[in-house]
């Protein structure tokens, strides 16, 4: 077989080939050879380009009159002498937020980037405003308002600063005030910081550990020197008799001898001792009689037996800390020289003393006469009226409605009065009655539903008062419990 066979036969060959694949592609759907057809146009477009461009390029050749065979000289491309100008297109860096962990939130002074600030300290003045401070440091009124209205409810307190407050401010090398920091209390912080070109405020809490006291004390002069000396704070002996107040008259039924004790909250953050909390649980001997409070779960206060502390009146309109005599039947009058019924109970106070509504009801009386100089009558249903005389100044007129603990007027000396002093009188059916003696309606008892959980946690209460009273008897005289005020 000669060499032209063998080319005729390869030919023959790939005929055969391409027929076949044409065959193959024939059978194919119509939208796969449409596909084909048009990959296949752009990889011969691609190929047949660069030749273009490269024939293009040879412009000093006539190419059409080149002659096979002759050797010709290309001179080869160089460089331009004058390089292109190219136009450089600057992107201005993006100002990326960096990611903050919530618990470094409240030192964020500005997050788009870490810039270095200056903390300023300063302690509130008197006469001082938000204002005032920020001239004081250098900074505009633009400043001011601008930290003063900053997003979150919580700015407004920035109008409320007290003399002794203390400010922490941070600005950065511009100037501008980038974060501000302001105790509200040891437990409570109000932070506005610089968040983009806006300012944000939030309150934020530290951790609160509550640990249980006791404290115990004996009676030798009054309720408010017991509990002083026993090392209560002036709001626990008050709150204490609030929580008594509807049974015990802390200001004419404590007598010498009687005794208290009582457990109640400590608040420590960080380790720090930073204040008393709620009263848990109490017990108080008057004449002889022993109560006893509980504090439940919705912070109400009930009796053992689940019964609720509050009455439907109050023993004592008043203060208990200045009285000066007891519901007697009869006294000889200072002014009329003459002995008579005292239908009433006479609390000795200073003149301004506020004096409430021992309980809920209508003013039926408020006016004045030489007699009972200022003075106010309240209607309280079932057949109750109470009565109080002398005021200096009247808080209510006739025929307004008063809450249980609402100030009805304060503690004066007129009429025919020698000394500054309420005249308290309580009568039931026009008949009167001792205000600290009379039985009062029933409190409400606790829920059914509680009573049991109430009975575990009123049992758990006073095995810890009676366990505290039983360690006092092994406690010598002068340690840190004390048990009188003597």
């Amino acid at each position: 077989m000669n060499k032209k066979q063998i080319i005729q036969r390869q030919l023959k060959n790939l005929q055969q080939i391409f027929q076949r694949l044409h065959e193959l592609f024939l059978q194919l759907p119509k939208l796969h050879r449409i596909v084909m057809m048009l990959v296949a146009s752009l990889l011969l477009l691609l190929l047949l380009l660069p030749s273009t461009k490269q024939l293009h390029s040879a412009h000093d050749l006539d190419v059409a009159n080149l002659e096979i065979g002759k050797r010709y000289q290309i001179a080869l491309p160089q460089e331009s002498s004058e390089k292109k100008k190219i136009k450089t297109v600057v992107i201005p860096s993006l100002k990326v937020k960096p990611q903050t962990a919530i618990d470094d939130a409240p030192n964020t002074v500005n997050s788009q980037q870490q810039v270095d600030v200056t903390w300023q300290t300063v302690k509130v003045r008197s006469g001082d405003s938000l204002a005032r401070i920020f001239k004081r440091l250098g900074f505009s009124a633009q400043d001011t308002y601008a930290v003063s209205t900053a997003k979150g409810k919580d700015a407004k307190l920035l109008t409320k600063i007290n003399v002794g407050d203390t400010l922490r401010i941070a600005n950065n090398d511009a100037g501008q005030i980038t974060a501000l920091e302001y105790p509200l209390s040891k437990i409570e912080t109000l932070y506005i910081n610089l968040i983009g070109n806006n300012y944000q405020s939030h309150k934020e809490n530290k951790t609160v550990e509550i640990r249980e006291a006791f404290a115990y004390g004996t009676i030798r002069s009054n309720f408010w020197n017991a509990g002083t000396t026993a090392g209560l704070t002036d709001g626990q002996i008050i709150n204490f008799a609030n929580i008594f107040g509807w049974d015990i008259d802390f200001a004419l039924d404590i007598r010498k001898g009687d005794n208290f004790q009582v457990i109640f909250e400590k608040k420590f953050v960080e380790g720090e001792y930073v204040g008393t909390g709620n009263i848990l649980a109490a017990e108080f001997v008057n004449q002889g009689e022993i109560f006893h409070t509980i504090r439940f779960s919705d912070n109400e206060y009930y009796s053992l037996d689940g019964k609720s502390m509050r009455k439907a009146f109050l023993r004592a309109p008043v203060n208990f800390k200045y009285i000066s005599s007891n519901f007697k039947p009869k006294r000889f009058h200072p002014i009329q020289k003459r002995w008579k019924a005292h239908r009433g109970t006479d609390y000795r106070a200073n003149t301004g003393t506020p004096v409430v509504a021992a309980g809920n009801g209508k003013v039926t009386h408020s006016t004045y006469n030489k007699y009972n100089g200022h003075y106010v009558f309240i209607q309280h249903g079932n057949g109750i009226v109470t009565k109080y005389l002398h005021f200096s100044k009247r808080a209510v007129k006739k025929g307004q409605r008063v809450k249980q603990g609402q100030v009805i007027g304060y503690v004066g000396s007129t009429g025919m009065s020698q000394a500054p002093h309420l005249h308290y009188e309580f009568l039931l059916n026009g008949v009167h009655r001792n205000p600290r003696t009379v039985k009062l309606p029933d409190a409400k008892p606790i829920a059914k539903k509680y009573k049991g959980e109430f009975n575990l946690l009123a049992n758990k209460r006073l095995q810890e008062l009676d366990s505290a009273k039983n360690a006092l008897s092994s406690i010598s005289e002068g340690s840190v419990i004390h048990q009188s005020d003597e």
